[in-house]
């Protein structure tokens, strides 16, 4: 069995440290131990300290990956924690591959994005890796009676690999909510995830992702993002006087 990761804080919020996140979610999820996949990052820790549902889904959650670069940033510079980011889309990416490789045939399911995307992902996404049992999609745009049959599809096919593409909060508020329909599945937020995957939207290079810069080109993409981008140094002044006020505390 893989070794337990490392849960560090980053203003109150915990964050699992390890090297292998894929290879530790390929052994809960053969083992059936349910799991719902938190991807951290600066706009979610501040939206946390807003929102106190979103804040308990996150303390809940099995496991809370370093997806922002400013997660990253203040693991490394305020904790001295040498912590490598992993992109939730990276992550999921790599989980598909290593279910089509080993050919378990382990059922997985995407829902959210606009009509069509999930399902144009997921036929993307079987194009690309050989193996893969993709046995349903559902948009993210729908009835409350739709969203009823979802949920009955969910608990007749049992899939054990969900992926939740609504934005944050709203995707990890509904995990939290509905995982017992499913509840030895592997269940993670991917964000836009399935817009990339399906050729909706292009993901940033990988010279601006390798330099923490990736939120720059969200921005040039989405330039309604703006305020949404005001998080980010809300979220460094915040997490300097955090910092300060907890050595002041200790010493």
């Amino acid at each position: 069995m893989s070794k337990s990761p490392k849960v560090l804080s980053v203003l109150g919020m915990p964050v699992h440290v390890m090297t292998n996140y894929p290879g530790w979610l390929l052994e809960r999820l053969q083992q059936g131990r349910g799991t719902h996949v938190i991807t951290l990052n600066a706009e979610m820790t501040i939206q946390a300290e807003r929102n106190g549902s979103l804040a308990q889904v996150i303390q809940n959650a099995e496991l809370v990956i370093p997806d922002g670069a400013g997660v990253v940033l203040y693991l490394r510079w305020l904790l001295w924690q040498k912590v490598q980011r992993c992109p939730g889309i990276e992550l999921a990416e790599k989980l598909l591959r290593e279910l089509g490789q080993k050919q378990t045939g382990a059922k997985v399911f995407f829902y959210g994005g606009a009509p069509e995307v999930a399902a144009k992902a997921a036929e993307f996404c079987q194009q690309q890796i050989s193996g893969l049992n993709i046995v349903g999609t559902h948009s993210g745009y729908h009835s409350q009676e739709e969203e009823e049959k979802l949920r009955q599809t969910l608990t007749q096919s049992q899939p054990q690999l969900i992926f939740v593409g609504l934005g944050v909060p709203r995707q990890e508020l509904w995990i939290a909510q509905n995982r017992h329909l499913c509840p030895q599945a592997v269940w993670i937020g991917v964000g836009g995830s399935f817009d990339i995957w399906s050729g909706t939207k292009n993901r940033a290079p990988a010279w601006l992702g390798n330099n923490n810069l990736e939120w720059l080109y969200r921005l040039y993409q989405e330039p309604w993002r703006w305020r949404r981008m005001l998080a980010l140094p809300e979220f460094a002044v915040k997490a300097f006087v955090y910092h300060l006020t907890a050595r002041s505390v200790m010493s």
